[in-house]
Parts: C-alpha cells; sequence; structure tokens
C-alpha cells in the first residue's frame, strides 16, 4: 500500500491546444479588471496591436503562465491526491491577481478562478494608446487627407484597431432635402487624438433617384460636418447607397 502522496497535474502547455468553446473579455488599462477565469482549462490572453511585454503575478501560488508575442496563456494548477489508488483532485478556487504589461500600459486583472470553459481575455488599447497610434497613422496628413483616409477605411472595411466604435443610432432618419430616401447609421467611429468622427449610413429610395452629396449637409446628421462621401449617386427603387460622414468632434 503507498502513502498518500500530492502531485501537480504537468502543465504541458506546448502540447495542449486551446479549448474551442472559450468567451471572451475585454480589459482596459489603468484600472483593475475583475473577471472570471477557468480553474481547470487554459486561458487565453491577447494582447490587441502589440506584444506582451511582462506578466507578474504570485509565483508561490499554483499558477503557470507562459508568453509569446501577443499572447499570453493562464492555467491554475489541478492538485491531485492519490491515497492508496483513490484519486482526488482539487481545483484552484482562490482569486489571484495578475499585471501584464501590453504595449507600455499596465493591465490589472483580478481574477476569479471558476468551473468555467477557458476564457480569453482581450488587453484592448485605452485612450492614450489609441490616441498615439491614431497620431501615428494620421499625424503625416493634413485634415482634408485625413478626412480621405478615415473614408476609404470604411468604405473598404478596413478600420483601424485604433478608431474607438460607438454604438450606432438605432431609428431611420428623414433629411429635408431627400423627403423620401430612409437613412440606415450602420456603424460610427470616434478617431482619439485627430477631433474627427465618422458614420456609415445606408441611403435606400423607393423610387428611382439622382443623389447629391450636399443633400446630405443637414444637421441631423452631425453639428460639425467636414466631409460627405457616396459610394454611387444614381440610385434604382430598391437599391442602397453607402454614405461617409466625416465630422470635426464627436458624433451627434
Amino acid at each position: 500500500m503507498h502513502s498518500p502522496a500530492e502531485r501537480l497535474l504537468a502543465f504541458g502547455l506546448a502540447l495542449m491546444p486551446l479549448p474551442v468553446m472559450a468567451q471572451t473579455i475585454a480589459a482596459l488599462p489603468d484600472q483593475t479588471s475583475t473577471i472570471r477565469l477557468s480553474n481547470r482549462d487554459i486561458n487565453h490572453v491577447i494582447c490587441a496591436g502589440g506584444e506582451i511585454e511582462d506578466v507578474k503575478f504570485s509565483a508561490e501560488k499554483a499558477i503557470a503562465v507562459e508568453k509569446a508575442g501577443r499572447d499570453a496563456w493562464i492555467k491554475f494548477l489541478v492538485r491531485e491526491i492519490d491515497d492508496a489508488g483513490a484519486v482526488t483532485r482539487t481545483f484552484v478556487t482562490v482569486p489571484s491577481e495578475f499585471f501584464i504589461t501590453c504595449n507600455g500600459a499596465v493591465y490589472a486583472l483580478y481574477a476569479e478562478p471558476s468551473d468555467i470553459p477557458a476564457q480569453t481575455v482581450t488587453l484592448q488599447p485605452g485612450g492614450a494608446q489609441r490616441a498615439q497610434a491614431n497620431e501615428e497613422l494620421l499625424g503625416p496628413l493634413v485634415e482634408e487627407e485625413r478626412a480621405v483616409s478615415i473614408t476609404l477605411s470604411m468604405l473598404q472595411d478596413r478600420i483601424p484597431a485604433s478608431f474607438t466604435s460607438v454604438a450606432p443610432r438605432s431609428s431611420p432618419l428623414r433629411l429635408g432635402l431627400l423627403p423620401d430616401a430612409s437613412i440606415e447609421e450602420r456603424r460610427r467611429i470616434e478617431v482619439d487624438g485627430s477631433g474627427l468622427s465618422a458614420s456609415e449610413y445606408l441611403v435606400s429610395v423607393a423610387a428611382d433617384t439622382q443623389l447629391d452629396e450636399r443633400s446630405f449637409l443637414d444637421s441631423a446628421l452631425g453639428a460639425n460636418i467636414f466631409a460627405v462621401t457616396l459610394d454611387r449617386g444614381t440610385l434604382s427603387a430598391g437599391e442602397t447607397a453607402r454614405l461617409i460622414v466625416v465630422r470635426r468632434g464627436a458624433g451627434q
């Protein structure tokens, strides 16, 4: 008969794939994010737009962490006790703090180990990081060129990660110069540090219509409109045009 023995299950991170049913959590820098992590599966941390430079945590706790580039993996180790062939497992339930450096900012995570599937934590850029990235992207351009760059990024569906998505207006709009056109806001973004914001609208008509961009210089689309762009000027009944409106300042 063997005496009871305790051992930590091997981490084996390099050989263990991430679970398919991972849930996603967003965290911001310079504040403490209270989150729940799986206490039995491998949790994934992603640094959006950069690399993870450091991960600090209490080394004496039953935790294993590995990092590579933009990714880090956190595993709460399972304690296994073999008592004469009767094996019992104990999962970590005591919360732990992690301080992760990503893109030069520190993200404080207060993690509560729970009996849940593996989680994916995305470290989102804060306002200062987004403003810096936007300055690098748009800084060399004059204001008119910035508006063109923002417009093209929306028309091409290639919006930079440093642009902030804002909830669009839910109800359709009607304009005085286009009473028969239905205008629905599809998405809205703000460009931190640039003083500009933009919206994409879908414009639909019930009858053949010739559109004029000047018709959209309406306060219903924003108080400080700087640029208006349509992807087509002629609409047949039932067709939809894409309209990009760039504003100075935040959206309406």
